[in-house]
């Protein structure tokens, strides 16, 4: 029994590896020239790579961390040592830890009043959250005006939820915003460098997750095929790309929502995946790369946080060995459009600028890579979709429900670390195990 598999990021990746481990006849179709989707590795030195896409994992990370183990990867405890630096109007100086120089009681404020909203979230099932309906009416931008008075908080808030979700205030829920912050294991712990859901990254890059499940499959994935429609009919599915149409039994489709509602789908799901109000993830990853982590030798950590872009944070994400500095900065929310939109050159100039503005004493990096999720055909925005008002309530009853003989996969079908790698590495194995137990391997449905 052939099943087809849309997208050969780690969902689709995951889902195709079950599948063929099970005994079915596998076809992937990834639009790109790569396989990875929204993990992407950038060659900074000779055999020393950095993640310009998801990066960080922690101990929660159960399904992520057993692949790391079959595939033979290891992990590299994520480096924050030394003070930090703030660029926060008049709360800007270095200082120890990443607490920045606000006001504390309005910050803690600010978290408290998150973590009470995350608490209340049925994660499982956030359209049956209580006040579900209202939570999902109003954005997070309004949620701000009627709750945050301090101007700290308010001065913070768009960074933080920028940082945690690559989101502008005003294009998600606060069903949204608190659901994300709920499956991602609670605010704390997303937030969180060690113990956290930053604690480390792939030694060599997460994007080897994606090329080692790729090797095991080979053959079977066919690059730079996008999907134009999928037609089903009473004996199965017919799958239509450039080069031609394929027939199979059944479809996984693990592509965010606004890429899988440009499929044209016959006939057309009880509801689309993505709605008028849902939004790409705003993130631009910008990559200053040195001869070596030079902002070490003046006792910083290369982490900082600046009320104004490009970078609106940055982290040390240099090799283990230090062979090469590499600071990582991420442009985010409505920023993250602005600096789209600039030529390159300018980026570079721009980031350059800041860079050195936040760290006295850097040179200009060696050069600059610059990867644009905005803007990526096939990705829509990075980390996930932004799910706007009424999105929750109206969509996710049906999140996860096949449609026939097409089943969902991908971080936005996961309520379990929505957002993140091991949701999208859950969502896989979600989607191979329906297809497991509704079909046989003749193609008949049980």
């Amino acid at each position: 029994m052939r099943v087809v598999v849309v997208g050969a990021g780690l969902a689709g990746l995951t889902a195709a590896s079950g599948l063929v481990e099970a005994g079915f006849e596998v076809t992937v179709l990834e639009a790109r020239d790569r396989v990875g989707g929204r993990t992407h590795g950038v060659e900074v030195a000779p055999g020393s790579w950095v993640d310009a896409g998801a990066a960080y994992l922690g101990g929660q990370h159960t399904a992520l961390l057993a692949l790391l183990d079959r595939l033979g990867l290891k992990t590299v405890p994520t480096t924050v040592t030394g003070d930090s630096r703030f660029a926060l109007g008049a709360g800007t100086g270095t200082r120890p830890g990443r607490f920045p120089p606000l006001s504390a009681v309005a910050l803690g404020d600010l978290f408290d009043q998150l973590d009470d909203l995350a608490r209340r979230v049925r994660v499982d099932a956030p359209w049956l959250t209580p006040d579900a309906a209202e939570l999902d009416t109003r954005t997070a931008a309004d949620w701000a005006q009627r709750n945050l008075t301090h101007p700290d908080a308010r001065l913070f808030f768009p960074l933080f939820l920028g940082e945690m979700m690559a989101a502008d205030p005003a294009d998600v829920s606060v069903l949204h915003m608190a659901f994300y912050l709920r499956s991602g294991g609670g605010l704390s712990y997303l937030n969180a460098f060690e113990g956290g859901a930053q604690d480390s990254r792939v030694d060599g890059g997460a994007h080897q997750v994606c090329e080692q499940l790729a090797a095991r499959l080979a053959g079977r994935i066919r690059l730079t095929t996008p999907v134009r429609a999928i037609h089903q009919d009473a004996d199965g599915v017919t799958v239509h790309t450039a080069g031609g149409p394929i027939r199979c039994a059944a479809v996984v489709v693990a592509v965010p929502p606004l890429l899988a509602d440009a499929i044209e789908h016959r006939p057309a799901p009880p509801v689309n995946r993505a709605g008028d109000r849902t939004a790409p993830g705003c993130a631009v990853k910008v990559q200053l790369i040195y001869p070596r982590p030079l902002w070490r030798e003046h006792g910083l950590s290369g982490w900082s946080v600046s009320a104004t872009g490009p970078l609106l944070s940055t982290v040390d994400d240099s090799p283990p060995d230090a062979g090469v500095g590499v600071l990582t900065g991420f442009v985010t929310g409505a920023e993250a459009h602005r600096f789209a939109a600039l030529p390159a050159a300018e980026q570079r100039a721009e980031a350059t600028a800041q860079a050195v503005r936040l760290f006295p004493g850097l040179a200009a990096p060696l050069r600059i890579e610059i990867t644009d999720w905005v803007s990526a055909r096939y990705s829509r925005g990075c980390y996930a979709a932004l799910f706007g008002p009424g999105d929750w309530v109206r969509l996710g009853p049906r999140l996860t429900t096949p449609h026939l003989r097409v089943h969902w996969a991908g971080t936005e079908t996961s309520t379990a670390y929505f957002g993140l790698m091991e949701g999208a590495i859950r969502s896989g194995h979600r989607a191979a195990a329906e297809i497991r137990l509704r079909t046989d391997l003749s193609g008949r449905s049980r």
